[in-house]
Formats: structure tokens, C-alpha cells, sequence
């Protein structure tokens, strides 16, 4: 009788987690698509969308309806089974990732050893979907954004790999939980308690740079430039599979952005040291703390695309590989003679 009880916890916490994880998923993203739409309105002085519900509200799910119900279009050179999983593809490395993101104390799906380092693994995932779109669509177009994407991926994965190497190396784990426990005992010259943005302010500027790469947005938005690739690899795409790639955009900034709240900001903690409540009010407050640093990075995210032109093709890779990479060396070389010296 014990042994089946105990079984039935772990299946039911199981349960839970996938649950909890789907939510997440599928309410985050809807809201910070919102707040694109109403940041880049207020920064371009428009109104944007305003019918739907009060103040537009709900623009996003009026959108989710039209997608359902345009018509899936398969281009007839295209290979079906190929081009019908691609956004399955590009969807899911977010969903795994938010398995060990911790959104508050006790509130992570999974606390792995190497979380950091599997968080990065898997949302690289995304390029073989790019790639799948890309090539499946039988059009030149989207071919050639599925490969521009995929040289992108590769060239800005090192860099952030490298930036979050450095923060791995100051708290001494690869665990996402255990780097924000690190960074609520971190003190600067053994004074003040300060998270890992102060110290790695460079590092935190790499990451979000190799970010917006990563997720193809303005002003690194090559992969999709309406004016030279129509929209990339999404070219032929309708419906919900349009929509799901559109999905996948808006979950990877969410899972971008909090990964760096939890390597450079303290993850759940509103400042280092601060002694969140006990019990079900310090999960509430340090879930908020987090979801609320994420907007602050989504709002980078938008004010970049309201504000800077597209780069050419050279310019991204020569930004990547002769620049980023380069002080993305520099970078952990210089945390790890000061982690030695300190």
C-alpha cells in the first residue's frame, strides 16, 4: 500500500508540474505579445489595435481565433510531413526549458546539476525546425531564410554560451536554482550584496545581444526581412502553423529573458539578501519578482525593434564572429583570473 501511494504522489506531482509549465506557457507569452503591441504603439505615438475588449485588451486572442480559422495551405512541391512538424519543432525547446527555469523559491518543474548548460542545449533545438521550414517549403525564399537563420544560431550561440560559462563559473554550479542562491549571498568586496549584473555588466550585454540574434529580432531580423525574403522561412505558412511560429517568438523571449533574470538579476529575489516571506507568499512574491524582470527584458526587446535599422548579412557575422566572440573569450578569461585572485 505504501509503495502504490507513493507512486501515485509522484505521478500526480508530475501532473502538476506539466500543468504548471503549460500555464506558464501559454498565459506569459499572450501577455507580453500585448505588451508589444501597446509599447511599440505608445513608442511610434499611435493608438494600435483598440477594438477588441477595452483598450485592445484582447487583441491577441481575437488574432488566435483568426489564425483557427484560415485555411492551412501545403504547397504542392512541398514535403508535407516535413513542412507539417517544423513549428512543432520550433515550439517545444521553450516549453522543455521552462521545466527548470525557477520562477520562485520551490517553483521549478526540475533542478537539474547542469541546468544551465541544458536550458542552452536545448532551446538551440529551434534551428533544426528553421531548417526543416526552410528547406520543406520548396521556396527560395524560405530557403534561403532557413539558411541565414541557421548561420545566425550557430554564430550567436557562442557568445552566450560564453557569457553564462562566466556566471557558472562565479557561482561555482551549473544549477540555475543554485546560481540564484549564489547571488542572494553574493557581496561586492564584502559589503553590499548585489546581483551578478553589477560585476558582469559586460557579460549580461553579451547575452542579450546573442538573445535578440537568437530569436531573429529587429535589428537582427535578417532570417525574415519582408523587403528581401518576403517572411523567411514562415513565407508559405498559414493558419495555425503561422501562428505557432509567431508562438515560438514570443516564448523564446520569455524564456531568454528569464534566463538572464536568473543568471544576471537574482532571479526571485527582488534585491540580494531581501528575506522573502515564508510559505505560499514567498513562492506569490518571488513568481511576480521574477515574471516582473522578464518585462523589463521584454521591453528591451521591443525598444530595440522600435528603434534600430536592420544589419546586413556581413554585419551580423562580422559583429558575431570578429567582435562578440572574441570579448565573450575575454570576458570569462577576466572573471576567472578574478575568481582566482579574489
Amino acid at each position: 500500500m505504501e509503495t502504490v501511494f507513493a507512486l501515485d504522489n509522484v505521478w500526480i506531482a508530475l501532473l502538476l508540474k506539466v500543468v504548471a509549465v503549460l500555464v506558464i506557457f501559454l498565459t506569459v507569452p499572450l501577455v507580453m505579445g500585448y505588451m508589444e503591441h501597446k509599447v511599440l504603439a505608445h513608442m511610434q505615438d499611435r493608438l494600435g489595435p483598440m477594438e477588441a475588449l477595452p483598450h485592445g485588451v484582447g487583441q491577441l486572442v481575437a488574432d488566435g481565433i483568426k489564425f483557427l480559422q484560415k485555411e492551412n495551405i501545403v504547397p504542392a512541391a512541398a514535403d508535407k510531413w516535413v513542412f507539417g512538424l517544423a513549428p512543432g519543432v520550433m515550439l517545444i525547446p521553450a516549453i522543455v526549458v521552462l521545466t527548470v527555469v525557477p520562477f520562485g523559491p520551490g517553483a521549478f518543474a526540475e533542478n537539474l546539476d547542469a541546468g544551465i548548460f541544458f536550458a542552452l542545449a536545448v532551446s538551440s533545438v529551434s534551428t533544426i525546425g528553421l531548417l526543416m521550414a526552410g528547406w520543406a517549403s520548396a521556396n527560395k525564399f524560405s530557403l534561403m531564410g532557413g539558411l541565414r537563420g541557421a548561420a545566425q544560431l550557430i554564430a550567436y550561440e557562442l557568445p552566450m554560451v560564453l557569457a553564462a560559462a562566466a556566471i557558472a563559473l562565479q557561482a561555482e554550479t551549473l544549477s540555475l536554482v543554485g546560481i540564484v542562491e549564489a547571488q542572494a549571498d553574493f557581496r561586492f568586496f564584502g559589503t553590499i550584496t548585489i546581483p551578478y549584473a553589477v560585476p558582469h555588466a559586460f557579460g549580461l550585454a553579451l547575452f542579450f545581444m546573442a538573445a535578440v540574434a537568437e530569436l531573429n529580432r529587429p535589428p537582427f531580423d535578417m532570417p525574415i526581412a519582408d523587403a528581401e525574403l518576403i517572411a523567411g522561412h514562415m513565407t508559405e505558412y498559414t493558419g495555425i502553423r503561422f501562428a505557432f511560429f509567431l508562438l515560438s517568438e514570443y516564448a523564446g523571449m520569455v524564456v531568454f529573458g528569464a534566463l538572464a533574470t536568473v543568471l544576471f538579476l537574482g532571479g526571485w529575489y527582488p534585491w540580494p539578501g531581501y528575506l522573502l516571506p515564508e510559505g505560499f507568499w514567498g513562492v506569490v512574491v518571488g513568481f511576480g519578482t521574477t515574471v516582473g524582470k522578464i518585462g523589463a527584458f521584454m521591453f528591451l526587446f521591443i525598444w530595440l525593434r522600435a528603434t534600430f535599422p536592420r544589419l546586413r548579412e556581413d554585419q551580423l557575422q562580422r559583429l558575431s564572429w570578429l567582435i562578440l566572440i572574441p570579448l565573450a573569450l575575454l570576458n570569462i578569461v577576466v572573471v576567472a583570473i578574478a575568481k582566482v585572485v579574489g
